[in-house]
C-alpha cells in the first residue's frame, strides 16, 4: 500500500504547497501539507542542491504549518535551497523552492581592448553587494520566494531536452526562463544560431529563445546579470546577451563542452543542467551550417515549446 501511495505521488504536484509566492522577511512562511490517506505523521527536510542536510529532519502533520518554526535555518539561507516531504524517511512528490531574496550582488566591469587596440568589450572582473556601504556591511535580506519546483522539458525537431533549472546558482534568472517557458514565449521558436566549433577547434554553443529568430528579438526587458556558480560545460544551459551585462532576457544557448567554454565562466550566467536528451543537443549541433560567420543553420531546428514539469522526489544524501 505504501508503496503505491509513492508512485501516486512521484510526479505529482508537491504535497506542500506554498500560500504565497512571496513572503516578508517578518511574516511567517506558511505553507499546506497534504499527506497520503491513511497517513497522519510525516517529516520536512532542508536540503542544499546535493541533497546535503541543512537542518535535521522535523515532524508534520497535515494542515497549514510555517516554515520558519519548523525549519528555522531558512533563516540564515545565503543560497536556494529545498524542502521535501518524507513518509518513514522517504521522498514524496517535488519539493519546493526557498530562495532568499538578498541584497544584488552588481557586476564590477572594466574595458579591455582586443585585436591590438582596434576594438573592446566590457569584462566583469568583480561584484560588489549593493547594500554594502558606511551603513551596512552585509547583504539585506528581504525574504523568501517560495514554489514548487520544477524541471524544463525542451521540445524540439529533434527530440526532448529535458533541463534541471538551478536556482541555487542564479535565482532570478532560472525563474525568468521559467515564467517565459510557462507563458508560451518560446512557442514554435527556432534554434538561429550554431557554433559547433570555435576557431580553435573546441565544441561551443547551439542558441536559441529569440522569438524572432533572428538574432536580434528579446523578450522587452533587460534582466541583471548574476553571478552564477554554475560552470558552464556540456548540457549547461545559459543566458546569451550583448555587450552590455545586463543586457539578457530571453536567448540561451546550450554548451557543448567544457573546453570551449570555460571562458564564459563569470562573464555569461548559467542558470541550468541536461539531465535527458543529450544526444538531441549533439544531433542539433550536427546540422548544416548555411552562414558559418554567423552560425545560421541552413535548415534552423525548431523548438516546438517548452513546457515545465513537477521534479522528482529529492533523496537525502547519506
Amino acid at each position: 500500500m505504501f508503496e503505491i501511495l509513492i508512485a501516486q505521488f512521484i510526479f505529482a504536484t508537491s504535497p506542500i504547497t506554498p500560500d504565497h509566492l512571496y513572503n516578508g522577511v517578518d511574516r511567517s512562511v506558511m505553507v499546506q501539507v497534504v499527506l497520503p490517506e491513511g497517513e497522519d505523521l510525516a517529516h520536512v527536510v532542508l536540503l542544499d542542491q546535493n541533497n546535503k542536510l541543512i537542518s535535521k529532519p522535523a515532524a508534520i502533520t497535515e494542515g497549514q504549518h510555517d516554515l520558519l518554526r519548523r525549519l528555522p535555518k531558512i533563516n540564515s539561507l545565503q543560497n536556494a535551497a529545498w524542502v521535501q516531504l518524507l513518509i518513514e524517511g522517504k521522498p514524496i512528490g517535488s519539493p519546493i523552492v526557498v530562495e532568499p531574496l538578498r541584497s544584488r550582488l552588481v557586476p564590477v566591469v572594466e574595458e579591455v581592448s582586443k585585436d591590438g587596440g582596434k576594438t573592446s568589450y566590457t569584462k566583469i572582473v568583480d561584484w560588489k553587494d549593493e547594500a554594502i556601504d558606511d551603513e551596512f556591511e552585509e547583504s539585506i535580506l528581504n525574504g523568501w520566494r517560495v514554489y514548487e519546483d520544477k524541471d524544463a522539458v525542451i521540445e524540439t525537431s529533434e527530440g526532448e531536452i529535458h533541463i534541471k533549472l538551478r536556482p541555487d546558482a542564479a535565482p532570478n534568472t532560472a525563474w525568468n526562463f521559467r515564467e517565459l517557458a510557462d507563458g508560451g514565449f518560446y512557442y514554435e521558436t527556432i534554434f538561429h544560431r550554431i557554433v559547433p566549433l570555435t576557431n580553435k577547434g573546441l565544441p561551443f554553443v547551439i542558441q536559441g529563445g529569440d522569438p524572432t529568430g533572428t538574432g536580434s528579438g528579446s523578450s522587452g526587458w533587460w534582466l541583471p546579470i548574476e553571478p552564477s556558480s554554475l560552470q558552464h560545460d556540456f548540457g549547461v544551459i545559459s543566458m546569451a546577451r550583448a555587450g552590455d551585462p545586463d543586457s539578457a532576457g530571453c536567448q540561451f544557448f546550450i554548451c557543448l563542452s567544457r573546453e570551449g567554454t570555460a571562458r564564459l565562466d563569470g562573464q555569461y550566467c548559467a542558470f541550468g543542467e541536461t539531465t535527458l536528451g543529450q544526444e538531441v543537443i549533439k544531433t542539433i549541433a550536427e546540422t548544416p551550417i548555411d552562414d558559418p560567420k554567423t552560425g545560421r543553420p541552413k535548415s534552423p531546428p525548431k523548438i516546438h515549446t517548452i513546457k515545465m514539469i513537477p521534479s522528482a522526489p529529492r533523496y537525502p544524501s547519506r
